[in-house]
């Protein structure tokens, strides 16, 4: 089973319950994927808002606060719009880093306010979305949105949370 370490910046997450969010969000995407997540390894900072508008300003050079951030551990996208990316590869010790996810307990909050949702279950989404970046999936071509986007409704679907994209 693959490992999800948080680390604790910001003390509001404690209530969440971020842990078993995070567990689950990225256990579901890799059954989804049918990706063997064993000895595998994603790292969480949970933070607040001003710790999140600093990486993004260091790593995306945009000085705002964001819900999520994630670093890959390797590049796995896919060269054509629309096309899977690459599958992870185990390193020779038999472990699999996927890399490090961002998340931020303000904007969160706020979000999942404006949008009359469960906070967990918001965060479930950004979790699971987070985790898909760190497997080469993206939002930056339309084709690639439409992938992640239909991925992260149906693995949200199976942990029988609503789509996060329907406004009704």
């Amino acid at each position: 089973m693959v490992e999800v370490d948080i680390v604790f910046e910001d003390d509001r997450w404690l209530a969440v319950d971020l842990q078993t969010i995070a567990d689950a969000a990225v256990t579901g995407v890799l059954e989804r994927l049918e990706i063997d997540g064993e000895d595998g390894e994603v790292a969480v900072l949970a933070c607040g808002d001003a710790r999140i508008a600093e990486l993004n300003a260091d790593f995306r050079e945009n000085p705002t606060a964001t819900n999520v951030l994630s670093w890959p551990a390797a590049e796995l996208s896919a060269q054509d719009a629309g096309d899977l990316p690459s599958q992870p590869v185990h390193d020779p010790m038999g472990g699999l880093e996927l890399g490090d996810i961002a998340i931020s307990y303000g904007t969160c909050a706020s979000e999942a306010i404006a949008a009359g949702k469960a906070m967990q279950d918001h965060v479930m989404h950004l979790m699971i979305h987070g985790t898909l970046h760190l497997l080469g999936y993206d939002h930056v071509r339309d084709q690639d949105a439409t992938l992640m986007a239909a991925l992260e409704v149906e693995i949200l679907e199976k942990m029988g949370i609503d789509d996060p994209y329907c406004t009704r």
